[in-house]
């Protein structure tokens, strides 16, 4: 079932638009998955690269002019700190190869879809105010950090734990946010697999800062940095997060968690990454370019956005 976004119509619309994700992630999460968007139909695909970024640099000139709109995932054009972009390692070339079409890396729907979610969580009964929160990195979801922090959710900000492999929690914004502008110049520099899974990567789970799961109520970012180190019992627990597949929503229903929320609909089994939807409202608007935060969201207003809360202990 597809919810919030993808509205099903069964009225004659205009030919499908076609959308693609390259991404250094494993390919054993390639999909493909076809919605409509405001009378739109939109093919949607994914491919991974399994950390070959000579191969991803590749499949983005191919597809350069041949698509509506491409996506990167596994990669950022830039990542966020104190209100600054930041470019990183390899950015500038995958930026260079696409040049005929809108390029986008889900950061400015991501900012957008995600704030919105806290906002529908306590509307719907699911608290967010005074919780105790873990999110996995701020500066990879600087929209969830300051809507948690507006909230006056009770945060570990993990930049340091699973970013940088250090036993250093963060409890205030303003210290990730102090931290991200003073290593932010130096992001062009380091190896974007240190920082973020890729290839293989993406499909280990090596538990570790099990303490802080422990903790947290409620679970959030990216679901690479989540699946990777998370404990075997999650109890209980609240993730919001965004991409994950059937065989993941089956291994958290595995390991207790009460309820799956993401910011993303369900499309085949599983919900696309914020790119491949920043990727398809690019491609629906037709401006050829990637859309203002004002322009995504007067787009999800007309489209009534609605996350996907799946509650996955059956009673």
């Amino acid at each position: 079932m597809l919810i919030g976004i993808a509205q099903i119509c069964a009225q004659e619309v205009s030919p499908v638009k076609r959308v693609v994700s390259v991404s250094l992630g494993s390919s054993s999460r390639n999909s493909v998955g076809e919605a409509e968007f405001l009378g739109q139909k939109v093919r949607m695909e994914r491919i991974g690269t399994d950390g070959d970024m000579q191969k991803l640099l590749s499949l983005l000139r191919e597809l350069d002019g041949q698509v509506d709109a491409i996506g990167t995932g596994g990669i950022k054009l830039h990542v966020h700190a104190a209100g600054k972009p930041f470019p990183l390692r390899g950015s500038k070339q995958v930026a260079a190869a696409v040049k005929k079409t809108p390029l986008v890396d889900g950061s400015g729907l991501k900012d957008t879809i995600e704030r919105r979610t806290f906002y529908i969580m306590e509307q719907e009964g699911i608290p967010v105010r005074g919780t105790k929160t873990l999110l996995m990195s701020a500066i990879d979801r600087f929209g969830m950090a300051e809507a948690l922090w507006e909230m006056k959710a009770d945060v570990i900000y993990g930049d340091f734990m699973f970013g940088l492999g250090l036993p250093l929690p963060i409890r205030k914004l303003s210290t990730v946010w102090l931290y991200g502008s003073i290593v932010g110049p130096f992001l062009r520099f380091i190896p974007f697999e240190w920082l973020y899974p890729t290839g293989k990567q993406q499909d280990e789970n090596t538990p570790r800062w099990e303490k802080y799961y422990e903790w947290a109520d409620l679970i959030t970012g990216d679901y690479h940095y989540i699946k990777r180190y998370m404990p075997t019992n999650l109890k209980d627990k609240v993730i919001v997060t965004n991409t994950v597949t059937e065989s993941d929503v089956e291994d958290l229903r595995r390991r207790g968690v009460k309820i799956l929320i993401t910011g993303s609909p369900e499309i085949n089994g599983r919900s696309f990454a914020t790119n491949v939807l920043e990727a398809a409202l690019v491609a629906v608007a037709g401006e050829n370019r990637p859309l203002t935060h004002e322009e995504y969201n007067e787009m999800l207003d007309q489209m009534n956005y609605r996350p996907r809360i799946e509650y996955l202990q059956r009673a």
